[in-house]
């Protein structure tokens, strides 16, 4: 019995031990798996997207004004901006504090509004953005995740010049596209919501755009110390920084990002919805060489070190405060808004399309290669243009792209516009010798080309699609012949000819206008955007060969164009650091992306806005690196998730631009007809009593208001004019709480319907207005005094102001006091 019992008891020890032991290592590891980055606890912040309920009243009063007066007030779409303050919350470099509040009102006081406007024209448009910001900082946890992931992708690259002292220091390069990961775990961790869900065009909620503006402690991420476990003080107290320990944190050692290769920057952007600026990397210097515009210094971006220790920098430094710290910091936001978030519209294309078909046509006056054929380290990937193309366009659209290659000997007249392209200019350099060296360039201007292709009658077009896909064909147009056999076709389809085109006015009825048969012509089906790619592939050719402006592409509205030939990479007047970039005429993938986004979603390039000082586009290349692939400084055929929402956005600004100028057209039209004949007696435009507006002023007269003077005016035009107006109004109110919210689909059929709606009024208007004034042709408004009809009223007038002077002076006779 002893025996047994003892056993039990140690049984039931044992069992004890291993239950104490298993609540132990379960308790280690919750406290673990707790202390992790990017964890979201159920305390967490959330992120708050309301700013609309409290701007709505505001855009209504705003949208009312504007139809109404025809006042030139711009379209108010609110735009939130979220900036993330990284490092910058006492646990950064020089442990620096920034108060996110005062940072956020002093956004809000300076740069509270933007108008994009349109490079192509150099107006305008008639869109402003509200801004609304959000400014919150990082935690720690995160802020050391992103300093280990940063240092290990540090590679040594020689040494750098650093600026102030003039000192060698080492350098290290960090390929972007290997922490670009951790980014995306931040961003996913702030807004909960993951990069890669979808296109904004397909998301059913908000979708935030973030600034990640960051500050790291080079010290502990200095590649060289090896001894330094980031992992422990992700949770731990941090010590505080002597004034020595401030000196030191610089740490002799210079990083700077390359994006896929790219050039040397502090700033880059993700392929998310997101930007990195990065203070403590740099300073980076990259431009163009032998000009100021645009280039990037040392004194670009803000440095901390100049704010903390600002006696300790060279006499050529700046002695920065905490003021002119937020200033700096608060222009390099606007810029970043002006140039990647809401950047102009490059090409304002008002298209309904629902198909868009981008021939790919290779153009080769050569057969030692064909860009086709994969595999080569020349060839083009169709089906990688057509995945990204297709992340520009709205859903339920379609995009075909299709590609063939043609010698060029065989168009005659398109290798005769060839050589008329060809263009040549001096330049004047210095060499070695201390003397100037003249020598021409030659170049292809890619507007001279299109035009003398314009000219050309070649159908190669036409024939490329009929042999590569007849079924396209069958789909895409609506002819099979390629002949011009119908004459004056009253089809709809045909000539992508809108539906609304069918209103027009009596006198144009019955007349046919004559057409002129062009054999060859190639007629759109409606609802068909055709974009033509012509890469013009090239042997035995100038070495240097180029286009204009140093690229190798082209781009209008409507035709793209690149240039490739296989020859060694051509040096560029742009240089990043110290070395100067390179052009590589044999792959041309990322200049087809640039240019079919430049046509199809009017993206501009990252680095370019429009200036109505100058008149022209003014170059800003602090963007220029990054997830996009226009500029000698980028290296990525891809577009960020961020660029393709703002060739999302472009479509819709684009119509909604064209519908409020046709809207302000048609008041004008009502406007001067109301003042043409609509007169008083003495030749004078009517006019009320109260101080109203113009447009005010012939709804009152010809709808609200009953007068007795002639009335060449339909009631009904302007009872149906009053109905869309307020239509109008609901409408938009609607399309700029959809772009705020970023539910862009819903934003794409709100702008088609209203500007179906005003073609519709705005040709009505017209035809109504014509009619009338064609009435009024062989007639004249006059004013006779009838007696037969008048006389009756004018006796009963007449009594009135009799009797009315004969009550005043009995009342006065009576009210007067008795003389003394």
């Amino acid at each position: 019995m002893e025996l047994r019992s003892d056993s039990r008891s140690t049984s039931f020890s044992s069992l004890l031990l291993v239950a104490f032991l298993a609540v132990l290592s379960g308790l280690v590891s919750r406290t673990e798996s707790a202390q992790q980055p990017f964890r979201r606890e159920p305390g967490h912040a959330h992120w708050h997207h309301s700013a609309f309920l409290d701007v709505r009243e505001s855009v209504r009063s705003d949208v009312r004004r504007m139809l109404h007066s025809r006042a030139e007030v711009p379209f108010q779409v609110p735009l939130e901006v979220n900036v993330v303050l990284v490092g910058m919350n006492g646990d950064g470099g020089y442990r620096y504090d920034v108060d996110s509040h005062k940072l956020e009102e002093f956004l809000k006081v300076s740069f509270s509004t933007h108008r994009p406007s349109c490079q192509e024209t150099g107006e305008p448009l008639d869109i402003e953005h509200r801004l609304v910001y959000n400014v919150f900082p990082v935690g720690q946890p995160e802020l050391i995740a992103l300093e280990k992931t940063v240092k290990e992708a540090m590679v040594p690259a020689g040494t750098a010049l650093e600026v102030d002292f003039g000192r060698l220091l080492p350098a290290y390069d960090v390929e972007a596209t290997k922490v670009e990961s951790a980014f995306t775990r931040l961003y996913s961790y702030i807004f909960d919501m993951d990069v890669g869900a979808g296109s904004a065009g397909t998301a059913d909620k908000p979708i935030p755009s973030a600034i990640f503006v960051v500050n790291f402690d080079k010290v502990r991420m200095d590649p060289r110390n090896t001894e330094i476990d980031l992992d422990s003080l992700m949770f731990a107290k941090l010590p505080e920084l002597s004034d020595a320990d401030k000196e030191k944190q610089e740490a002799d050692y210079i990083y700077r990002y390359r994006y896929n290769g790219g050039g040397a920057s502090q700033v880059w952007l993700g392929s998310g919805r997101y930007v990195v600026i990065d203070l403590s990397a740099g300073p980076c210097t990259y431009g163009k060489i032998e000009t100021e515009e645009g280039s990037v210094s040392p004194r670009t971006l803000p440095r901390i070190r100049n704010i903390v220790l600002p006696g300790n920098v060279s006499p050529v430094g700046h002695q920065s405060t905490h003021d002119i710290f937020s200033g700096q910091l608060a222009s390099l936001v606007a810029t970043t808004i002006e140039h990647v978030i809401a950047p102009d519209v490059r090409f304002e294309t008002v298209d309904l399309a629902t198909r868009v078909l981008v021939p790919i046509i290779v153009l080769q006056n050569h057969n030692r290669y064909n860009i086709m054929e994969r595999g080569q380290n020349y060839s083009i990937n169709i089906e990688e243009i057509e995945s990204e193309v297709k992340k520009m366009i709205h859903e339920g659209q379609e995009v075909v792209i299709v590609g063939g290659a043609h010698p060029l000997h065989r168009h005659e007249k398109l290798a005769i516009a060839v050589s008329k392209a060809m263009r040549g200019h001096s330049l004047q350099e210095t060499k070695k010798d201390g003397r100037f060296h003249v020598h021409t360039k030659t170049y292809l201007d890619g507007a001279i080309l299109k035009e003398e292709m314009e000219r050309s009658t070649d159908v190669l077009a036409a024939g490329l699609l009929d042999v590569s896909d007849p079924g396209i064909s069958n789909k895409y147009f609506l002819r099979q012949s390629w002949e011009d056999e119908s004459e004056g076709s009253s089809d709809s389809i045909v000539k992508h000819k809108p539906l609304w085109s069918s209103y027009s006015s009596k006198l144009q009825k019955g007349k046919k206008k004559k057409a002129v048969k062009k054999k060859g012509d190639l007629y759109r089906t409606y609802g068909t955007r055709v974009i033509p790619v012509f890469i013009l592939s090239l042997a035995d050719v100038d070495p240097k060969l180029m286009m204009e402006d140093e690229s190798l592409v082209w781009a209008s509205n409507d035709v793209v164009i690149v240039l490739q030939h296989l020859n060694e990479k051509i040096p560029l007047s742009y240089v990043s650091e110290t070395e100067r970039q390179h052009a590589v005429p044999s792959q041309v993938q990322r200049h087809i992306l640039a240019g079919i986004a430049s046509a199809l979603g009017g993206v501009s390039a990252p680095y370019e806005k429009t200036s109505h000082a100058h008149e022209r586009p003014v170059t800003n290349w602090l963007w220029a690196a990054g997830c996009h692939p226009f500029g000698p400084f980028s290296n990525v055929s891809q577009m960020s998730q961020m660029l393709q929402d703002v060739a999302l956005r472009n479509t819709i600004y684009a119509r909604v631009d064209s519908a409020l100028h046709k809207i302000r057209e048609t008041s004008e039209a009502v406007q001067n007809f109301a003042s043409e004949y609509l007169k008083t007696p003495l030749g004078e435009p009517v006019k009320d009593k109260k101080n109203k507006t113009r447009t005010e002023l012939w709804v009152e007269k010809f709808y609200k208001k009953t007068t007795t003077l002639p009335e060449p005016f339909p009631h009904e035009l302007v009872e149906r004019l009053e109905k869309y107006l307020d239509t109008v109004e609901e409408q938009l109110v609607d399309l700029s709480s959809l772009l705020y919210d970023h539910k862009l689909y819903n934003a794409h059929l709100n702008s088609s319907e209203i500007l179906q709606t005003t073609m519709f009024t705005q040709q009505y208007v017209e035809h109504v207005l014509e009619t009338e004034r064609e009435n009024m042709r062989c007639c004249t408004i006059e004013y006779k005094y009838t007696v037969g009809v008048k006389s009756y009223q004018t006796l009963v007038y007449g009594g009135i102001l009799i009797a009315g002077f004969l009550v005043y002076f009995l009342v006065i006779f009576f009210s007067s006091p008795p003389s003394r």
